[in-house]
């Protein structure tokens, strides 16, 4: 690979002896990655249902390594029914080592298209807030779609600014993560066309925009709170110089060592920098010639535990339900504790995150679990509120075995045929037409349907089809 003169230079400077073994790792094929969701499945089930054989990713849980020549993981009905994500494997670690606890308030500010909100949420387990942002609109799209695959109830969705977030949201969140925007050095293997943009933008453009983006985010963080700090690029200006301005300006923060280390993982480096802090060498770096992964910097901070909490709670219009409307969600996994946390936007139902403060004035693109839509006295349930239920939460459920071609003609939006002794053993033989089913792929939702004699009627989303 024809790697630029100047970062050779640079990188052959800062790892000496390494440096041969390095340029050969650009000769190597870049690994591909999925991070299973802890929403829907653990590694054990997924060994059992899923007949692949794959590698686990040695520092990741969850993760698992995939070779795209051998399985397609974008077009396994399992990816449909958000078992898993199709991510990186270095790009797993940010999310993963950021201890998050169910109940907690939780912000990715840089999130499109949301591989690490998406383990964020996991490990909430529905309990708590994630707030997922991107500045951009165009990226934060893909957001909210891996956000309602996943199954993903608690969740705000915003596309601001990160000093605009800061107005509603000081010392708020317990913990942040900063995938921050960068020059992209660690995907040179990866993404060849990420070169280009070094050369014209280099790096001082994108630590400009870091120190802005790591000082917002330090002011949204509650007292004794923790945040990630991560980039895919190897600059020590955007990675432990980030750090060493964060700890000059926020005096109040230090950078804690990782304890979920792996043998591989390569420390901070503050000698270039010229820095004294000590501290910075608590960060890790990921090598490709190091470790099977590609170029990652990941720092963990802690804040303090002196000030105030912000504590402001949202006001939530209550929703009046239409009794068929009630009796649907309470046999479809809604809780009668939940109804009161529901907010109809014109004639679109949403189930609002506990504990939201007022968000009136920002630009969100999704608040919560969108549950349906009412159209002219009926109500249509959504996508993104199938994929969060559980199978035992459902009324009507058709389970259609994974090696059932009917899963594919389902995810194509085709009508699907059931037999008589289908119906009974899934219950739908007490099901009037019109009503609506869930079709999974074994015990996890695939969509919507309904049942129309002994066929079902495709209701799945057809931006979401299988092409």
């Amino acid at each position: 690979m024809d790697l630029p003169v100047n970062f050779t230079d640079r990188i052959k400077k800062e790892l000496g002896g390494e440096y041969d073994s390095f340029i050969i790792s650009y000769d190597e094929k870049p690994l591909s990655g999925i991070r299973l969701n802890r929403l829907k499945i653990s590694p054990d089930k997924w060994e059992k249902l899923s007949g692949v054989s794959l590698n686990k990713i040695p520092w990741i849980d969850n993760g698992y390594y995939y070779d795209a020549n051998e399985w397609n993981a974008s077009k396994s009905p399992f990816y449909y029914a958000g078992l898993f994500y199709i991510q990186e494997p270095s790009a797993q670690t940010p999310a993963n080592v950021l201890p998050v606890e169910p109940g907690m308030r939780v912000l990715d500010l840089c999130a499109a298209p949301g591989g690490k909100s998406t383990e964020l949420a996991a490990k909430l387990q529905g309990k708590g807030l994630l707030v997922s942002n991107d500045i951009s609109a165009t990226r934060a799209k893909a957001l909210v779609k891996n956000l309602g695959v996943f199954g993903v109830k608690n969740a705000l969705i915003t596309s601001e600014e990160p000093g605009k977030l800061l107005e509603y949201f000081p010392g708020f969140f317990d913990r942040i993560l900063v995938d921050a925007p960068c020059s992209g050095e660690g995907m040179f293997r990866r993404e060849p066309a990420v070169m280009k943009n070094w050369e014209q933008y280099g790096t001082k453009y994108y630590n400009d925009i870091q120190k802005n983006i790591i000082l917002k985010a330090a002011d949204m963080l509650a007292p004794g709170g923790m945040m990630v700090y991560s980039t895919c690029t190897f600059s020590p200006d955007e990675d432990e110089g980030t750090l060493d301005y964060l700890l000059s300006e926020r005096p109040e923060f230090s950078v804690i060592k990782i304890e979920n280390n792996y043998e591989g993982f390569d420390n901070g480096h503050p000698e270039w920098i010229n820095s004294g802090r000590e501290e910075i060498r608590n960060a890790i770096r990921i090598w490709p010639h190091r470790m099977k992964g590609e170029g990652h910097f990941i720092a963990l901070l802690k804040k303090a535990d002196t000030g105030e909490r912000f504590s402001s709670m949202t006001k939530t219009i209550p929703v009046k339900l239409m009794s068929d409307e009630k009796e649907f969600l309470l046999n479809n996994g809604i809780k009668e504790v939940e109804l009161s946390r529901l907010e109809l936007h014109v004639d679109k139902l949403y189930l609002i995150p506990e504990g939201l403060p007022d968000v009136t004035g920002l630009r969100i693109l999704r608040n919560g679990l969108y549950i349906g839509d009412r159209k002219k006295g009926r109500f249509e349930p959504s996508e993104p509120f199938a994929m969060s239920l559980k199978r035992e939460d459902i009324k009507y459920y058709l389970a259609l075995p994974k090696d059932d071609e009917r899963v594919i003609r389902y995810l194509k939006c085709e009508t699907i045929d059931i037999s008589d002794e289908e119906k009974k053993a899934n219950g739908l033989d007490k099901a009037e037409n019109g009503a609506y089913v869930i079709i999974g792929i074994e015990d996890y939702p695939l969509g919507w349907g309904k049942v129309s004699s002994n066929t079902i009627k495709n209701k799945y989303f057809s931006g979401w089809r299988m092409m």
